[in-house]
């Protein structure tokens, strides 16, 4: 009994250890407003006219750095589930000190259904009005995201980036596109990579989803078996992600790191021992930024 109960108090001092550890991540100076540095524009869209997903709505917002000019093409920044990691503050600084080119920055939301109006129920039952009328409506996250295949790429492709280039001089180069995303959103940026290394070559993932949510789990194989493909990424994670039906966090991005490794990607692993958050990815993204755009050519 003494050794199960030292047992017991040295695994209650690791949990508190490691919650204390995700919480050690702490953004450095390139993730903060810097005196004298030009800031940049964030412009708030919808999008309520996919062809891709029908039916769906979404939020989706346009950063444009201030050294933008309409007579050179901008790099492409493309991040799933909104504005994540400081990413225009980061962008801001690192545009200003030459350390990544002008890049543009489209961050969109999942799409959603929206939930029908009390009006448009008609005579339907009281009860059913009053569920079906809240605000809301059902996302479609999971499946935009999780699901391998090319419809997200299509969608970024044949709806959202031109739409954006209507404004804006966006380069055609898959050299200065990058797209990024966390979680489900991680494993949705390299599947765009993956379908159409054509338009995208450049992908960071934190806390990626590379589990049987919806098949993402055999994407390690699939890297081994599969001709080397031009993806360079920033793969992150911690020992402390999610371990549940639908796997392992973190022995998925080992395996996908050392798949990387197997086929000899240009890759990065960044494997700390935080949990489902954004706390790392944010700290180490400045530098995951750099070493990103570290030879990029025009």
């Amino acid at each position: 009994m003494r050794h199960l109960a030292t047992a017991l108090v040295l695994l209650t001092v690791a949990a508190a250890h490691s919650l204390k550890a995700a919480d050690d991540y702490v953004p450095g100076p390139d993730s903060k407003p810097q005196e004298g540095v030009p800031k940049g524009v964030v412009t708030k869209y919808s999008w309520t006219d996919s062809k891709v997903f029908p039916g769906t709505v979404r939020d989706y917002w346009v950063y444009v750095p201030a050294q933008y000019t309409a007579d050179k093409p901008a790099c492409v920044f493309v991040c799933q589930d909104g504005v994540m990691y400081s990413a225009p503050t980061v962008f801001d600084n690192l545009i200003h000190k030459k350390e990544m080119p002008v890049t543009i920055g489209i961050f969109i939301q999942p799409g959603s259904f929206p939930a029908p109006s009390n009006a448009a129920l008609g005579a339907e039952d009281p009860a059913q009005k009053k569920t079906k009328g809240k605000a809301g409506g059902r996302s479609n996250r999971s499946v935009e995201y999780d699901s391998l295949g090319d419809k997200y790429p299509r969608f970024l492709l044949e709806e959202i980036l031109p739409e954006v280039g209507k404004q804006y001089n966006l380069t055609k180069d898959p050299e200065g596109r990058c797209i990024a995303g966390n979680s489900s959103g991680a494993i949705c940026a390299w599947t765009v990579a993956w379908e159409r290394p054509d338009e995208f070559r450049k992908v960071f993932s934190s806390v990626g989803s590379f589990t049987n949510i919806r098949g993402g789990h055999v994407y390690p194989s699939l890297i081994r078996k599969t001709e080397k493909k031009p993806i360079r990424i920033v793969l992150q994670d911690g020992a402390g992600d999610l371990d549940n039906a639908f796997g392992n966090w973190p022995l998925a991005n080992q395996q996908m790191a050392l798949a990387l490794k197997y086929q000899k990607y240009d890759y990065r692993f960044e494997f700390g021992d935080g949990g489902h958050t954004t706390k790392h990815s944010t700290m180490l993204f400045p530098d995951a930024m750099r070493w990103m755009w570290r030879d990029y050519k025009p």
